[in-house]
């Protein structure tokens, strides 16, 4: 089970990024377990998830979809700023 990092900026603020359900909403029925979440203290608005992953492909396609662009809407999450990291083994 790969774990994924996806770090990128948010415009409505810290409090409200963490406070959101929609992470869960989102990721919650395709498996994904240990979501983490992480603030850069020097500048708030640069935030990432940390989250470990049972199914890559069912996540990289959700990703893509309608729910994914409203739950970053209503997180302000700002689209062209997200980065994934997936784990890699050697």
């Amino acid at each position: 089970m790969p774990t994924v990092i996806g770090h990128h900026d948010i415009s409505k603020g810290k409090d409200h990024w963490l406070a959101s359900p929609k992470r869960e909403e989102l990721f919650g029925p395709l498996g994904v377990t240990n979501i983490r979440t992480f603030v850069n203290p020097q500048d708030p608005t640069q935030v990432a998830v940390l989250m470990d992953v049972a199914d890559l492909d069912a996540v990289m396609a959700a990703m893509q979809s309608q729910a994914a662009a409203e739950a970053m809407a209503h997180d302000g999450v700002v689209p062209e700023s997200l980065v994934l990291l997936i784990e890699e083994t050697p």
